[in-house]
């Protein structure tokens, strides 16, 4: 079991990571953040009418699926949105150097860490 701080310096060990947080998909407030290089506030809040959007259109289509995850890429980064299957409601944010990451090896790592986050 680890704690959100804990799942989030786990996280901040990838290669080309340069911040991630946990947001409250209904507030989009942060429940807890590490790194820099962005206004992750701003960034969470923004982020949060995405995933509202895509459970919406889900809704409107009748797919009876959940979302993994929801990547946007970007010119010089990727930003990951992972909604956690053990709190509704609640979504992992993550934003990479596109020249320095390894998208496959953050999104399973996001998977694992997610497994024994607790609240």
């Amino acid at each position: 079991m680890a704690t959100i701080k804990q799942s989030l310096d786990e996280l901040m060990k990838l290669d080309g990571i340069l911040c991630i947080a946990i947001v409250d998909s209904g507030s989009g407030m942060l429940l807890g953040s590490a790194g820099g290089g962005i206004n992750i506030e701003v960034a969470a809040a923004a982020n949060t009418e995405v995933v509202r959007a895509k459970l919406k259109a889900m809704r409107a289509l009748g797919l009876n699926d959940k979302i993994e995850d929801i990547l946007i890429t970007l010119g010089k980064q990727y930003h990951i949105l992972r909604p956690l299957s053990a709190k509704e409601g609640v979504f992992l944010y993550g934003v990479f150097d596109r020249q320095h990451a390894n998208l496959a090896l953050a999104r399973l790592k996001a998977q694992e860490v997610e497994k024994d986050l607790t609240f």
